[in-house]
């Protein structure tokens, strides 16, 4: 019978008694929670529980409660893992010290992800991966260490090997080049236990461990071979035994070796494109302060620094162009291989190249804050992540060391039982242990995500997560927003119609009052107007936005409204004035935003601006990209109907949803989950956040808001929606890589494991075909590269 456990949480927000037995009646209430009290002055919950009460479980009960549970996360690099085994045993090591909400290793990136509830002090989860038998330090000590010398061991192992080898290979010819037993012994011995050490090392902690991994497989196989013939040799001493087997020993061992140091060598090369971003980063910028132009290093620069960039220069920092015009080569960023005119007022990003023309660049962001920083670490999130399908690999590998050892005490008693000799029998028993490693297994799926999501980024498409990744081949269903996603976002002001006894002036003027502080595109669309009919802006006080309605705020003691038709019928204020302007302007296509200010407590009318989007350019090509891919296509929009059908008509979209608030939006993409599509959310503002996070997979535009890039799980960095349909492309080529990898891993092992059980095979085949299946596994991702988008009108920009 499992023991009760003491967890304890940290808790934020608490501030009187109240609190602390509002936090216990909710922990109390948890299944599983036998006692919880809480501790105002430590700000800690102590909770006995069953074990089968988790620390997400508790940290939701209290955050239902209106307080809070501080959290964190923390990434490790773990050394010594050679295979899937390997990674199950490193995360139940990590999620068995208090505190861990979730630990996630990847074998490719040997890495681990760790969630926390609450400070944990790095070297208590380090310490717990060390009782497991890996080491965990942080990743820039893993690289040094790491660096340099990693062939001269399969180097030398192989020159030691090559004598024992090499007279097998011509005795077909007649040659007799057999040494003898001593000098075979002298050979062999250095690669078993100097050069093999490291599968001692890590199967005996292993085994210490209570498990078994790739490593004790090797071990307990080429010590067999090896012991055998020490035995036989001794045993026929003074004449030639019938044959020793050194040869076999020193063959897996160098054969194991070669095939891990070709596996590093690929999966360094699926992890190309985190360097190829990381190199775009300049060490250096040219700061503007006090009249003088200095030479700095970056992290010493600060927000609002003038940057010199030169032509030909790598743009050191995300900023705004204060000074100078020129072209940006932002092709490594976003994909797009024509460069874009820079000037005054316009945004650049850090790591892109100016063509031709000298700028000074007002810096915005810097260190982690950077678009190029948040790239690779949307990338190395996605690539240390777990796809879904990892979780059935992960329960067969946690029984694959013991059924292999089970099989091979199998396959030595019966070659013993009927009779072929002991010799024999261990031998067989050798192969099965040989050609069993789990390694193939374990790198299948985290290879393919790796080199998926590194090729993505090179196109301009980042993919937060291996489940975004591995979800998207399956969309059936795309749901486009309307504005900045299917249209170019910034709307011009089309017209103004006053109410009877009001000038434009007077309409524009409060309008652009109450959206001085917005960075939505009808906002800026009046500002421009309005500053280039030169009208005076009045000042607005308590300004807020109506979410999918508009916005509101105090002018000269009045309140004020600006917004759709939906904030109007809310406001019930009287339009018959302009309604016929408003229907026919709706159904142009236009939107329409209603200007209502309160007079003497009744709101009136004071006028109607109306705006046009035009469609972008490829928003065509890109519906029809998605149909040929026999997937339906809906547009919901929070805009009015008229505008909503006549982008939708331009665009050959027929299931069209208009007037959506937010949370309308996702109930939009609920009901048609409910309806069993599979259904992909393309939006880039606030208001589509909601929609994003419902959807099976959220895709933002790079030129949208934070929030729809921080909700979608991929973001492209195009702005152009053509690429939704190379996003679900590189996701069925992953899926596909990720299959096929799968597969021949599985098949590795069923047919090599039966060949070597009933003597088909010899240790030497065994270790090559072992190598063999782990190198082609990665290989088989590596295929990924060559990927680019199939559309024309796409790849041609490549």
């Amino acid at each position: 019978m499992n023991a009760n456990a003491l967890l304890r949480l940290p808790v934020t927000g608490m501030t009187c008694a109240a609190c602390v037995r509002r936090i216990e009646k909710a922990l109390q209430r948890v299944p599983g929670v036998h006692t919880a009290s809480v501790n105002l002055t430590t700000e800690e919950a102590s909770v006995e529980v069953a074990p089968v009460v988790t620390l997400d479980a508790l940290a939701n009960a209290i955050r239902h409660a209106g307080y809070d549970v501080p959290t964190g996360t923390a990434e490790f690099a773990i050394e010594g893992m050679t295979c899937a085994a390997c990674v199950r045993r490193v995360e139940k090591a990590i999620q068995a010290v208090p505190g861990v909400s979730s630990a996630t290793v990847n074998l490719a990136t040997e890495r681990a992800t760790v969630q926390t509830v609450g400070a944990i002090p790095p070297a208590t989860i380090a310490s717990a991966v060390a009782r497991a038998g890996y080491v965990a330090r942080d990743i820039a000590t893993r690289t040094r260490v790491r660096r340099g010398g990693a062939g001269l061991p399969v180097a030398a192992s192989a020159v030691l090997t090559l004598p024992l080898v090499a007279p097998m290979l011509l005795q077909p010819f007649g040659i007799d080049a057999m040494l003898p037993g001593w000098l075979q012994c002298l050979l062999a011995t250095p690669v078993q236990f100097v050069l093999g050490m490291r599968f001692y090392r890590a199967g005996w902690k292993a085994l210490l461990a209570g498990t078994g991994n790739m490593d004790l497989l090797i071990a307990l196989g080429t010590s067999a071979a090896y012991g055998l013939s020490v035995f036989l040799m001794f045993q026929h001493a003074g004449h030639a035994p019938r044959h020793l087997y050194f040869e076999a020993s020193a063959a897996v061992i160098t054969l194991v070796l070669l095939g891990k140091w070709l596996e590093a060598r690929a999966k360094h090369e699926t992890t190309a494109a985190i360097r190829a971003l990381a190199a775009l980063r300049p060490d250096i910028a040219r700061v503007r302060r006090g009249g003088t132009d200095l030479e700095l290093p970056i992290d010493r620069l600060r927000v609002g620094d003038l940057v010199i960039v030169r032509p030909g220069e790598r743009i050191a920092v995300d900023g705004e162009v204060v000074e100078g015009r020129t072209q940006v080569d932002e092709s490594m960023v976003t994909g797009e291989s024509q460069p874009r005119d820079k000037g005054p007022g316009d945004r650049v990003i850090g790591g892109t190249v100016n063509a031709e023309g000298a700028l000074v660049v007002r810096t915005a962001a810097v260190g982690a804050e950077t678009t190029l920083s948040r790239i690779v670490r949307m990338v190395e999130t996605a690539q240390a992540g777990k796809a879904p399908i990892q979780r059935l690999v992960d329960r067969v590998s946690a029984a694959f060391v013991p059924i292999v050892l089970l099989i091979a005490a199998a396959t030595l008693t019966g070659w013993g039982i009927v009779g072929a000799g002991w010799e024999t029998a261990i031998i067989h028993a050798v192969s099965v242990l040989v050609i069993a490693c789990p390694c193939a297994l374990g790198l299948a799926t985290p290879a393919a995500i790796m080199a998926g999501t590194g090729v993505a980024a090179r196109q301009g498409i980042l993919i937060k997560d291996a489940q975004a990744l591995e979800t998207a081949h399956r969309v059936n269903t795309v749901v486009f927003d309307k504005t900045g996603t299917l249209t170019v976002g910034r709307p011009a002001l089309a017209a103004v119609h006053p109410a009877p006894g009001k000038t434009r002036q007077d309409v524009l003027s409060l309008a652009a009052a109450l959206q001085q502080r917005s960075e939505h595109p009808l906002a800026k669309a009046v500002l421009r107007a309005a500053s280039q009919e030169g009208i005076p802006v009045p000042a607005v006080s308590d300004a807020r936005a109506l979410p999918g309605r508009g916005v509101e705020g105090t002018i000269e003691g009045r309140l004020v409204r600006l917004g759709s038709t939906r904030l109007l019928d809310e406001s019930a204020a009287d339009s018959s004035s302009l309604a016929q302007d408003g229907a026919r302007l709706e159904g142009d296509g236009r939107t329409l935003a209603w200007l209502i200010q309160d007079d003497e407590g009744r709101p009136r009318v004071q006028g109607l601006l109306a705006f046009g989007d035009p469609v972008k350019p490829s928003a065509a090509e890109a519906v029809r990209l998605l149909k040929r891919r026999r997937v339906h296509v809906a547009l919901v929009s929070g805009d009015n109907l008229g505008s909503t059908l006549a982008v939708a008509r331009e665009l050959g979209i027929e299931d069209v949803h208009a007037n959506t608030l937010p949370a309308e939006k996702a109930a939009v993409i609920a009901r048609m989950i409910r309806d069993g599509a599979t259904v992909a959310m393309v939006g880039d503002g606030i208001n589509d956040a909601p929609a994003l996070a419902a959807a099976h997979v959220g895709i933002a535009m790079s030129t949208g808001t934070d929030v729809a890039r921080e909700t979608a799980g991929i973001t492209l960095m195009h702005g152009d929606p053509q690429w939704v349909s190379a996003a679900l492309d590189i996701s069925h080529g992953t899926h596909t890589a990720l299959r096929r990898g799968l597969f021949w891993a599985f098949v590795y092992n069923a047919i090599g494991i039966p060949l070597a059980a009933f003597g088909q095979l010899d240790p030497v085949m065994a270790g090559a075909a072992m190598a063999f299946s782990s190198v082609s596994v990665v290989a088989n991702a590596l295929s990924l590269r060559g990927w680019s988008p199939s559309a024309p009108s796409v790849s041609k920009a490549y």
